[in-house]
Formats: structure tokens, C-alpha cells, sequence
């Protein structure tokens, strides 16, 4: 009889401590499943003027327009302070080249394609998750059907670029929140595959954005 009773109170004790490890572990469980977000920006591209000479060694100068655009991307945590972030974005603005041919403008849409790693920085401050990122991709300049860029033969051209930054993500539920992210692209500035316009030095593109992301 008491080894009866000896069993029967080793297993309810034996539940109880499931029980609680379970009540336990199960808000950090729910935290961990939430290793995936999704975000949508406005940015705002602010890009730097380039200087350089020709084929022929004539100075030429290259400046592009200020324009903003969209920014998608998607977010997977490897764990609490590092993940991993792949964007998509849209804008469209104008390489405007100035030189002893006078001066050009080729209109474009810009659709910019990166993937970084990202590292949460040690700061606590109550639903602000700010962060650091790097990464690399590319840019694509697609020229529009505009007046010089037809005159020219500007042609579709693919640039690598380096990507750097850092932002905050401020939760406003468990699931939604604000974001507000700094991002420098460094690229080699676009030509159009025209010689005439080719300066062969780097350019600098500022990207402010704000946005919002969900969880899940």
C-alpha cells in the first residue's frame, strides 16, 4: 500500500514539474516562433555627385536626382541578437551628365535588390529593438522611354553595391510595429553601357525610410 502511495505521489509530482516547466517554456516557445517579419518603407533616395574624365580625358560630371520609392523586405532570425534580411526596392530617378558634349539626362527606374545580415545591438529600452546591418546586391537601372535616353541608346545596366546601415524597430503590438532605417549604398555610377558617359569611379546613395513590419 505504500509503495502504491509512494508511486502515485511520484507521479503527480512528476506532473506538476512537466506542468510548470511547460508554463514556463511556453511564452518563450511563442517567442521563438516569432522568427519571421516582414516590412514595408518609404525611402527617399539621396544620392552623391560623381566627377571623373571620359574616354577622351574630358572632365564629366554625373548628378542624380533625388527621388523616393518602396521598399519590401523579409526577415528571419537565426536567433535573439542575429538574423539574416532580404529587400526588394522600387524608385525611379534621372543621371543627369554634364561635359564637353553639353548635357544629358536618362531617366530611369531603379529597382534595387540586397541581402544583409543583421545584428541587434544591446540596448534595452522597452519595445525599441535597435539594430546594425551589412550586406551586399545590386542595382538595377532601367532606362524609361524619355527623350534622351532614346537619343543616346541608353541601354538596362546591372551595378553590385556595397549595403551598410542601421534603424529601430519599435513594437506597438506583439505582432506590429514602426520602423525607421538608415541604409548607404556605394556602387560604381551608372553609364547606360554609352562610352561617352562612362566616369568609372564610386558613388555614395543615402536611403532614409520609415515603415512598418508584422511578425509572425
Amino acid at each position: 500500500m505504500k509503495r502504491y502511495v509512494d508511486s502515485k505521489i511520484s507521479s503527480i509530482a512528476l506532473a506538476v514539474v512537466f506542468a510548470t516547466l511547460f508554463l514556463i517554456a511556453r511564452p518563450a516557445m511563442a517567442q521563438e516562433e516569432m522568427r519571421s517579419q516582414v516590412n514595408l518603407q518609404f525611402t527617399g533616395l539621396i544620392p552623391k555627385d560623381s566627377s571623373g574624365t571620359d574616354f577622351n580625358g574630358n572632365g564629366i560630371t554625373d548628378h542624380g536626382s533625388r527621388s523616393g520609392g518602396l521598399l519590401a523586405g523579409y526577415k528571419f532570425s537565426l536567433n535573439r541578437w542575429a538574423a539574416v534580411e532580404g529587400n526588394y526596392g522600387f524608385s525611379r530617378d534621372t543621371q543627369s551628365y554634364s561635359g564637353s558634349f553639353a548635357t544629358y539626362g536618362i531617366q530611369a527606374d531603379v529597382h534595387e535588390m540586397t541581402g544583409a545580415f543583421v545584428l541587434r545591438l544591446p540596448v534595452s529600452v522597452s519595445r525599441m529593438r535597435p539594430y546594425a546591418l551589412a550586406g551586399t546586391g545590386v542595382l538595377r537601372f532601367d532606362p524609361t522611354s524619355n527623350l534622351d535616353s532614346i537619343t543616346l541608346g541608353a541601354q538596362a545596366q546591372t551595378k553590385g553595391v556595397f549595403l551598410y546601415g542601421g534603424g529601430v524597430d519599435v513594437d506597438m503590438t506583439r505582432n506590429f510595429g514602426v520602423r525607421a532605417e538608415y541604409r548607404g549604398l556605394l556602387t560604381k555610377t551608372p553609364d547606360f553601357s554609352e562610352s561617352a558617359l562612362t566616369i568609372g569611379t564610386m558613388t555614395h546613395i543615402a536611403q532614409p525610410s520609415v515603415g512598418i513590419y508584422f511578425r509572425f
